[in-house]
């Protein structure tokens, strides 16, 4: 576990607004993230980027410093100047060994969120493994880690009621449109489908709203979100051509630019001067500052909704006890575990010395003996053999692990 390192960047230390400088742009996230890993000599690295958290796990024999973190920072190109990256380095929490796998395991399950007891994070995080494992940037230490992240947030949601009556950052929105009493055909553009819009969505179908058009800039993806819901699919690109109308905007994307920006919303309204809703769940947010001051708008986005998050965390604090006594189990099964993987990688060299072994005594030590032995004989000591050998293999390793079992 020594080499398991977390550069992590949170709502804690950080305004979520300046949070979103730190997300990187999705076009090139892999060839960034191949540059740094082979860079700075890291084994295995994931990155993990969510309406509240910028975080970079990886595996690694170098110290991970501030120093470090900066240098890392430098390489990945995010555009920040040097006050900048200095201030969001202050504000940086780097974790090593034990401390990196509990913060993971507390984040994954929903203990360092904004929002405790949301369930959005862990399909995040696995999300931002899963990516980064097809791209070739995680082997096999980090998949041990994520087994262990994700079966113990199973087991925090389905033992404690952290979750119950769940509080996310998705639902909160919904509750906030919801005592804006919009009718029932309101006109609504759901701008990306991703994981968030699809919840969001949901949640609006499930209240009877009917009338969407989405847009994202894979039109598959919108495609496929449309047709859940019934409605219209559009490319990104048509945003800006859309006369249709609308009375809702909902938005979370990855962008690092905003996306309504004045002229776009001024083309959208086609002359409407009402008053409209805009739900911005992205981090950085997707509405440009200029269009809330220019133009009549309910805006709903995730900074607002920090003062219910706090009441919310006071709501399930009851629960934290019990759920950080699960971590700590999990904690000390996985050590266990890690040890018991060491003895097997460490002894994957024992067949091959005992095959080597019995090799030299029947072809060179022994030769002459086994030549003298008739057919018969020969046979019994080849099944004599066979029997002892796969006795030293397997003799080693149950008493290697009943060491460490009894030793813990």
């Amino acid at each position: 576990m020594k080499y398991l390192k977390v550069i992590a960047f949170t709502h804690k230390q950080i305004e979520l607004k300046e949070l979103g400088r730190l997300v990187l742009c999705q076009e090139n996230l892999t060839d960034k993230l191949h540059k740094v890993k082979a860079e700075f000599g890291i084994a295995e690295i994931f990155y993990l980027a969510t309406c509240n958290r910028v975080e970079f796990v990886m595996l690694t024999p170098h110290v991970v410093d501030r120093e470090f973190a900066g240098k890392f920072m430098d390489s990945l190109n995010m555009g920040l100047c040097h006050v900048s990256t200095n201030t969001f380095l202050d504000a940086a929490s780097i974790y090593e060994d034990r401390q990196a796998l509990e913060h993971l395991l507390r984040t994954s399950c929903s203990l360092e969120s904004l929002i405790v007891g949301e369930k959005e994070i862990l399909a995040q995080l696995r999300k931002a493994y899963e990516d980064c494992r097809e791209a070739g940037l995680t082997g096999d230490g980090m998949r041990m880690f994520m087994n262990c992240i994700v079966k113990t947030a199973k087991e925090v949601y389905t033992h404690t009621n952290i979750s119950k009556n769940p509080i996310s950052v998705v639902s909160l929105a919904y509750r906030k449109l919801k005592d804006l009493k919009l009718c029932g055909n309101a006109r609504i553009l759901i701008i990306g489908a991703g994981e968030t819009n699809r919840n969001l969505s949901k949640y609006l179908q499930k209240h009877k709203f009917s009338n969407f058009a989405v847009f994202n800039r894979t039109v598959e993806k919108a495609k496929q979100l449309a047709v859940d819901l019934g409605g219209q699919a559009f490319n990104l690109e048509a945003l800006k051509d859309y006369k249709e109308g609308f009375d809702v905007i909902i938005t979370c994307t990855s962008a690092t630019e905003p996306i309504i920006t004045t002229e776009i919303y001024t083309s959208l309204l086609n002359g409407d001067t009402s008053r409209k809703t805009i739900v911005d769940l992205a981090v950085p947010n997707d509405t440009a500052p200029e269009v809330l001051e220019q133009f009549p708008v309910s805006f709903i986005e995730v900074h607002s909704l920090n003062e219910v998050a706090k009441r919310n965390l006071q709501e399930r604090y009851e629960e934290l006890t019990h759920a950080e006594s699960i971590i700590t189990e999990n904690i000390a099964a996985f050590m266990l575990e890690l040890k018991q993987r060491r003895i097997e990688v460490a002894m994957r060299q024992v067949p091959e010395k005992i095959k080597e072994i019995r090799n030299t005594a029947i072809n060179s030590v022994f030769a002459e003996e086994v030549q003298g032995l008739d057919k018969q004989s020969r046979e019994v000591l080849e099944k004599v053999m066979n029997y002892m050998e796969k006795k030293y293999i397997s003799v080693p390793m149950i008493m290697a692990k009943d060491i460490l079992i009894n030793n813990n």
